[in-house]
């Protein structure tokens, strides 16, 4: 396994300080983590970057991608109803070019609370303390990208498409190769189910239990012997959002333009941000998250207006983030290996068994990427 080099203790301390701001309790996470989780995070693509082990007879397992998923696990198992944590540690992912390290080290912040006016001022909060610690590191080459998925959300509520396109684009509005596939095929008639489609829309008319049970007869009747230890109901439920994807209406042209244009947004966040009010219809939705991006920018302001940039369409590889993403980026590594990144994942609180009403966003750095004089 390829480790990252050591970061100098000056530099990491300066890192760590920066991060100390938050007034966080530091923790730690189990380096194994559920491979069945991470993968419905990210998708089943994530699998081929992930390291996976598994005891004799025991449930996949892989070792942790990043800490944020283990670190709200630990918090809603707490019974907390507001939490700040810091941590540090490594991390490990399969780089299948071979030309970066498996391991490496990864500071964070994780800042959790219950549903209220303050949540604008953690965003902010989180987007300082990521601008600050990369900057700590000695580069002179950064910029704080923002991003916002729930913007897009208010902004195909505010084309007034039918519920079933509306929600199927708000679902993969973190997973930029769904929506392009989705965008791709605008025009284009509900496709008949076939084949495998046939199992699908044959579950779509029953319940959770119901559909679950159906595949394991049908299984069953296969002789077929599941892997990769995804349940009947998971698979189910895949099927189901297949089958009705398929029936669902497509895109007209000038709303999949209009999409389109939205997410070839990357400017100034005031010129962005005007960009989106020209392209977005009327609605309640709309204004409140473009009112709530005046604030956050507000809150933003000791950070040098040439450094800030804003792209709606900014995502991550796991696609829990539902609020504002950030990374920081070094003209010198480029857009596929930022220095820090982060966002607001309230909707995964709920998925890990939290309350509906939590709230939480987060930040991790790279030390060794953050470091003047490390990765190039």
């Amino acid at each position: 396994m390829r480790v990252e080099p050591p970061v100098p203790a000056t530099a990491l301390a300066a890192i760590r300080e920066a991060l100390a701001g938050a007034g966080a309790q530091p923790v730690d996470a189990p380096i194994l983590q559920p491979l069945n989780l991470l993968l419905d995070l990210a998708g089943e693509a994530m699998r081929a970057r992930l390291f996976v082990v598994q005891a004799e007879g025991g449930a996949e397992a892989c070792l942790r991608p990043d800490f944020t998923a283990a670190v709200a696990r630990q918090h809603i198992d707490s019974g907390a109803t507001a939490g700040r944590y810091v941590y540090e540690g490594p991390a490990f992912r399969s780089e299948p070019e071979g030309q970066r390290p498996e391991e490496f080290v990864q500071l964070g912040v994780e800042l959790f609370a219950p549903a209220g006016p303050a949540t604008v001022e953690a965003d902010a909060e989180i987007a300082s303390l990521a601008w600050r610690a990369a900057l700590a590191g000695g580069r002179k080459d950064l910029t704080l990208w923002l991003g916002d998925v729930g913007l897009f959300a208010a902004f195909i509520e505010s084309l007034k498409l039918p519920d079933a396109l509306s929600a199927r684009l708000k679902r993969v509005a973190g997973r930029p190769r769904l929506l392009w596939a989705e965008l791709g095929r605008a025009g284009e008639a509900a496709a008949p189910a076939a084949g495998g489609g046939q199992l699908a829309a044959m579950l779509s008319g029953l319940s959770e239990p119901q559909a679950a049970a159906m595949l394991e007869e049908v299984w069953a009747l296969a002789g077929v012997e599941p892997v990769g230890g995804r349940g009947p109901g998971e698979i189910a439920a895949r099927l189901v959002r297949r089958a009705e994807a398929a029936r669902a209406p497509a895109l007209t042209k000038p709303q999949a333009e209009a999409i389109e244009a939205f997410m070839a947004i990357s400017q100034a966040p005031a010129a962005a941000l005007l960009q989106v009010r020209a392209l977005a219809g009327k609605g309640a939705g709309i204004d409140a998250a473009l009112a709530d991006w005046d604030a956050r920018l507000a809150k933003l302001a000791d950070i040098p207006a040439e450094r800030l940039r804003f792209t709606p369409a900014l995502g991550h590889a796991f696609d829990y983030y539902d609020g504002i993403t950030l990374e920081v980026r070094s003209d010198a590594l480029g857009a596929d290996r930022p220095v820090a990144s982060g966002g607001r994942y309230d909707s995964l609180l709920a998925r890990l068994g939290g309350t509906a009403d939590a709230r939480a966003v987060g930040c991790v750095v790279r030390p060794w990427r953050a470091y003047a004089g490390g990765e190039a």
